[in-house]
């Protein structure tokens, strides 16, 4: 138990574990891959699947490569098979179903075990009240209809519009759209900062509460045990996908491993329990050869929870060969739009000089290498300009290398040299559209979606009412992926990067613009060929959406991850804005756990190239309501106010401590400022930092290389223990061992009293920088916080 009080509101929680008891489970949506065991039919670990809330189809072929090779499928008690054919599986739930029910995949005698969660959803009738004004359009949009206006229509019912929704119990935030304006509610007083300057309302559905379940675990005298049985209360544990026997003993379970594990050199427990209506967090324990990892020299770069990204914009780099350099014109681009001359030489020679290492990461994510089209595209009109291609993101080739990064053996040296050095390499890959040079799309342009739409307006950057369809720009035709003979070429060209240059898998764009057919033919063409074969992949991709959208591309048959942006616009609200608190970020952080599971993959950003960046939001130098794309062009953007480098010293300790992976974008970890695109691309710099900067970099250095040698922050259980507006302290668990997390975002100090009781009372405590800390006696501690500051203790 971790006990602590905050003195300034007499505030004080209980950190406890809690275990659990019977079946098999886990609540992460995706995890490691690996070769098929004997008589398994699944290649990885099967993602938790959840019901609609009526007959749910499921696709077999998001778990099994060869659904014809089953011998049967089956169900848990809880569940209905409706119907089967082909490759899909139509269930229904039982009135008395648990809140976690499972399917069973036969195969030789053995079943491999998909967690199904009972659906919650219920029918909402949402009414708005004009008051009295009269208005030609109402509309909604938000969490609840993934932000698209037309999702759910309004019907005039005596001077009140009426629609209604599909939802499970939770907070939702949305904007009311009046005669095309983004308009408040005038009924609905609650409100969310959104992190872009503006509030987003807040729909309450449901009096649900947070979590109710919470399980830990342990491991004692050569056994895992979970603990906290409650009455009625069930367990599903499993050992990669297979049911494992337990036993009750006490308030909990032991579990008992299968022989076959110690022949295995990484496999996983999982688990999880339910009651009627709720399940729990989820277990996850990475087993080496049967036995539970203990050390992190146990760990490979494969081992993806360990994950630690970098996001390296290959232009705006290192220029390590100037003979490819190739600039537009400048008279008609303008530099900050025009190539910079970063290249894979450039690249090479930090990989050699190991750099990465030095920042803690152990996976690169290089943009976009691909051909792209020569010459300057686009419009912007103040200053005037147009742009060069050197992001990448304008491909008119599926397979070519951009001469102006360098050659294809250029790109085989710098795998190679990074594998060397124990490094992954992801590839930004580039789906939903081609350039209008590009050869495929001239000889059939017919492989296009329609740049007008039925009411004759362009078709351009309709992110969400027309995401399936929409064009980037007017010369950058978005593909009709869900036409057979256009996704099996393209994911064969994504095949051919991997198998070529022996990627360690990809960083997918506009994820959510490219239909479900296209990552399921992929990610299915991956298991066959590559993961098959004993090599993990990892694929992210990019969805600016809700939890519920996000999370439909995110599944054993589809990505294993995508950047949860939600997270980190609750993270920008609560640094910066006015009116954020921890207890809105609490929500946010709360409602990725239940969408992604405790153990998710999930990237959780310091920026990314579509975002101003953090530190000039922190610094006031660039403030939340301004369009931070007009203010990179037309002013020059520093830090501000230097709060801002205890800020984003904030944003470091939740980006590496908090579940997922941490995704650095360049430049972040000294304090790179400016606005958004292409502001927020300057030429990264190496050296020359000053004393604030320098600061930084060592505190961001030194929580990365924490990471990347704490065991509970990469396989931890996530709970919290104290929220307020400005302080929140959670901990991260696994078997016994803690670290916990307080952070102070207020202008003064703050003082905290806590007690550890975990199997470690006798250990000696230290912060996250090696200072050790004293216990006033029986693991009991105080520290204080000062302003804008964070401490973790381990």
């Amino acid at each position: 138990m971790l006990e602590m009080s905050l003195k300034s509101s007499a505030a004080c929680l209980a950190l406890t574990g809690i275990f659990i008891s019977s079946a098999c489970h886990r609540s992460d949506n995706a995890i490691e891959a690996y070769t098929l065991l004997e008589n398994s039919s699944v290649i990885g670990l099967c993602s938790p699947f959840r019901m609609g809330p009526g007959p749910t189809s499921i696709s077999l072929t998001d778990y099994t490569i060869k659904s014809e090779e089953l011998d049967s499928v089956g169900v848990s008690k809880g569940l209905f098979m409706d119907s089967f054919e082909g490759d899909e599986l139509v269930i229904s739930q039982s009135d008395d179903a648990s809140g976690l029910e499972a399917i069973y995949l036969w195969k030789g005698g053995s079943a491999s075990v998909i967690p199904v969660r009972k659906s919650l959803m219920e029918k909402m009738i949402f009414t708005f009240d004009p008051h009295g004004k009269t208005y030609t359009s109402v509309q909604i949009k938000g969490e609840m209809n993934a932000w698209n206006v037309n999702a759910n229509p309004f019907i005039e019912d005596g001077g009140l519009y009426r629609t209604d929704f599909i939802l499970s119990p939770g907070k939702y935030q949305y904007k009311m759209v009046l005669d095309g304006k983004e308009a408040s509610h005038p009924d609905s007083p609650d409100s969310v900062s959104n992190g872009s300057g503006g509030y987003n309302q807040v729909l309450e559905f449901g009096d649900e509460e947070r979590a109710p379940i919470f399980i830990t675990a342990h491991f004692n005298d050569g056994q895992i045990a979970i603990s906290g049985k409650s009455e009625g209360q069930k367990l599903i544990a499993l050992w990669n996908n297979s049911e494992i026997r337990c036993t009750e003993e006490g308030d909990g379970w032991i579990l008992h491993l299968p022989e076959n594990a110690s022949s295995v050199k990484r496999s996983f427990v999982r688990a999880w329990v339910s009651d009627d209506r709720h399940v729990s967090n989820d277990i996850l324990i990475p087993l080496e050869y049967g036995q539970p990892m203990s050390e992190v020299s146990q760990l490979d770069r494969m081992d993806r929870h360990a994950m630690s990204l970098y996001n390296v914009f290959i232009d705006r780099f290192a220029n390590g060969d100037k003979a490819n350099d190739h600039m537009e014109n400048p008279e008609l681009v303008l530099p900050k739009a025009n190539s910079m001359g970063g290249d894979l030489r450039g690249l090479i020679a930090k990989v050699d000089e190991g750099f990465f290492e030095e920042r803690g990461i152990n996976t690169i994510w290089i943009s976009p290498v691909v051909k792209n089209v020569d010459g300057p595209y686009g419009y912007w009109p103040e200053p005037e300009s147009r742009f060069s291609p050197y992001h990448g993101y304008w491909p008119v080739s599926f397979t070519l290398v951009e001469p102006r990064f360098g050659t294809p053996v250029d790109l085989h040296e710098l795998v190679d040299k990074a594998h060397a050095r124990n490094l992954n390499v992801l590839l930004d890959f580039v789906a939903n559209h081609v350039h209008e040079e590009h050869p495929y799309y001239k000889a059939h342009p017919e492989v296009a979606t329609e740049l007008y739409l039925p009411d004759g307006t362009l078709n351009t950057e309709r992110w969400d009412d027309h995401r399936l369809t929409t064009w980037f720009d007017v010369f950058m035709p978005s593909l009709q992926l869900d036409k057979p003979e256009v996704y099996e070429m393209l994911t064969d060209s994504a095949i051919y990067w991997i198998k070529e240059y022996d990627f360690d898998g990809f960083r997918h764009d506009a994820t959510k613009h490219v239909p479900e057919i296209f990552w399921r033919t992929l990610t299915r063409k991956l298991k066959e060929q590559v993961t098959s074969t004993g090599k993990p992949l990892y694929q992210i991709g990019e969805t600016y959406g809700s939890r519920e959208l996000v999370g439909s591309y995110v599944n054993t048959g589809q990505l294993d991850a995508q950047f949860d942006f939600n997270v980190y616009d609750a993270t920008v609200a609560v640094l910066v804005s006015e009116g954020g608190s921890f207890e809105d970020f609490s929500t946010s952080v709360h409602a990725s756990l239940d969408a992604f599971g405790h153990h998710h993959l999930m990237g959780n950003i310091t920026g990314n190239q579509d975002r101003a960046r953090f530190i000039s939001y922190a610094g006031g130098a660039l403030r939340l309501d301004e369009d931070a794309k007009v203010a990179g062009w037309t002013r020059e953007i520093g830090v501000g106010d230097s709060v801002a480098y205890n800020k984003s010293k904030l944003l470091m300790a939740l980006v590496t401590s908090l579940p997922g992976l941490p995704v650095i974008y360049y430049g972040d970890e000294f304090g790179s400022f400016g606005g958004n695109d292409p502001d927020n691309r300057k030429m990264m710099r190496f050296a020359g930092y000053d004393r604030k900067e320098t600061e930084l970099l060592k505190v961001y250095e030194a929580l990365m290389n924490l990471r990347q040698n704490s065991l509970p922050l990469i396989y931890g259980d996530f709970r919290e223990h104290l929220i307020t507006e400005n302080t929140y302290v959670f901990s991260r668990n696994y078997l016994g061992a803690s670290v916990l997390v307080l952070i102070n975002n207020s202008d003064t100090e703050e003082e905290i009293d806590f007690t550890f009781d975990d199997d470690q009372t006798s250990l000696a405590r230290t912060t996250w920088d090696g200072s050790p800390i004293t216990s006033k006696g029986n693991a009991q501690y105080t520290l204080t916080l000062p302003p804008y500051s964070f401490e973790i203790i381990k």
